[in-house]
């Protein structure tokens, strides 16, 4: 169990110090300490808050670092606010790239709240392919799907998914019943959409389906085109359920089994190494972070 004691300003400030400069000497110039003494500060923390701050060497945060370092420049900026002499606001601007579903199904709704707290942030979302080795440039921060890990990001985990079959009731009321989608004569009697983002195999390994992959068929690029195909009687969808959760709500879809299978894949936050020293791009992951929890 974690202390309930508090950390000192000094180790605040020394990890701050790191994560910003991302080396203990130039961290140790700045606080006029020595770099040992920088070092043992880290580490006290470490250990009072029973985490791990870096990943390594280089000084690159860890998910709960990332996390930590949010609310550390927040209390640093509150202890720094002198009454009667507040600064005027600042808008900082963040640039973030997103997929199309992951953006409608579990950012938009959740967005006023990161509005609400963080006015002086602007952000500006921008919508990228959710295929693999694409990469957004211009982005602060980029949301990416795949396995991971990603070697030329610094990343934390967002969502992980599990998925099952589903289709519309009207393919289901032509095509069925199924009993749990689980033999290789139900999953062969329908039309079985496809992706580039999530392989059926996961499907069919699980429940010892012998189907090779589909080879034809119908194709989408995004999990959110591919929904909406199987809405509109296209065929049987891969669905990932918790993105898909509005589709089955909705009846629009309905599952073809009560049993789901984890999926290899799932959606990561990655930016460059240093976009963390930047209070707004560090406030917004552990926000995110947080707000999928809830």
């Amino acid at each position: 169990m974690a202390s309930t004691r508090l950390p000192s300003t000094q180790g605040l400030q020394a990890f701050e110090a790191v994560a910003r400069l991302r080396s203990v000497n130039i961290a140790a110039e700045e606080l006029s300490v020595t770099p040992s003494a920088v070092s043992h500060r880290i580490r006290q923390l470490e250990t009072l808050l029973e985490l791990r701050l870096f990943t390594g060497n280089d000084f690159g945060l860890s998910a709960d670092g990332v996390a930590y370092l949010a609310r550390v420049r927040e209390a640093i900026a509150a202890l720094q606010r002198v009454p009667g002499r507040e600064p005027a606001s600042q808008v900082r601007r963040l640039r973030v790239a997103v997929t199309p579903t992951f953006s409608r199904q579990m950012l938009l709704p959740r967005l006023a709240r990161f509005r609400d707290a963080y006015p002086n942030i602007e952000l500006m979302l921008q919508v990228t392919m959710p295929v693999r080795n694409m990469t957004a440039e211009e982005a602060d921060l980029e949301l990416r799907f795949g396995t991971g890990p990603f070697h030329d990001r610094e990343f934390c985990q967002l969502l992980a998914d599990d998925v099952a079959p589903a289709c519309s009731p009207a393919y289901l009321q032509r095509h069925g019943p199924f009993d749990g989608f689980a033999t290789d004569a139900e999953a062969s009697r329908v039309q079985l959409l496809r992706t580039p983002l999530e392989s059926w195999r996961t499907w069919f390994k699980a429940r010892g389906i012998g189907l090779p992959e589909p080879a034809t068929g119908h194709q989408f690029n995004d999990l959110g085109l591919a929904l909406d195909a199987a809405a509109e009687d296209f065929g049987v969808v891969l669905m990932h359920l918790k993105l898909g959760s509005a589709w089955l709500e909705n009846g629009r879809l309905v599952r073809l089994s009560a049993e789901s299978v984890p999926s290899p894949n799932a959606y990561f936050l990655c930016w460059r190494p240093g976009a963390m020293e930047r209070w707004e791009c560090a406030t917004f992951v552990e926000w995110l972070r947080q707000a999928l929890r809830d």
